[in-house]
């Protein structure tokens, strides 16, 4: 029976036939795990630090990250123990510029999703023909990371720009 858990822990055959590599995917689910666990704090810290006549409206949007976030770290880890592996306990990074304008924390916000987007293709192109329920997962996740992304990107633009934000 061990080593039959230990087999599946290590491959597993997709429903093309093609061989899952589990290691390298709960790898990835543990740094998703740990990114989005990272999200959580930073949402939640940003909210914190708003001030000004915009700050109830810019305080909910943040807490609904932190929210999003937490439920996406507990996501990946459900996918973590699936396949019989431990979800870490570790977290992402967590940079404190001390700037804390909203422009400051929004294009800090940006780079944290583009780094949580790389790990979810990372995943995508590991689960490619391979699972399609990873697949599937991956892809809502792109999905959703890129529309957050874009709203970020919108909120970053002065009224009356159309054109994406560009950071420099």
């Amino acid at each position: 029976m061990a080593k039959r858990q230990a087999k599946s822990a290590e491959s597993a055959t997709g429903a093309a036939g093609a061989k899952l590599d589990v290691k390298a995917v709960v790898a990835v689910l543990n740094q998703i795990l740990e990114m989005e666990l990272a999200g959580t704090v930073r949402y939640t810290h940003y909210s914190l630090m708003v001030y000004g006549f915009h700050r109830i409206p810019i305080v909910s949007w943040l807490r609904a990250q932190a929210t999003e976030s937490m439920a996406h770290a507990q996501q990946a880890g459900e996918y973590v123990t699936h396949f019989g592996a431990h979800p870490s306990l570790g977290i992402g990074p967590l940079l404190e510029t001390e700037r804390h304008e909203i422009g400051d924390i929004l294009r800090e916000s940006l780079e944290h999703e583009r780094a949580t987007i790389e790990l979810y293709q990372e995943l995508l192109a590991l689960a490619e023909g391979r699972s399609v329920m990873l697949e599937e997962y991956a892809r809502e996740m792109l999905m959703t990371e890129e529309a957050h992304q874009g709203e970020v990107d919108k909120m970053l633009r002065r009224p009356g720009d159309i054109a994406q934000f560009r950071t420099a």
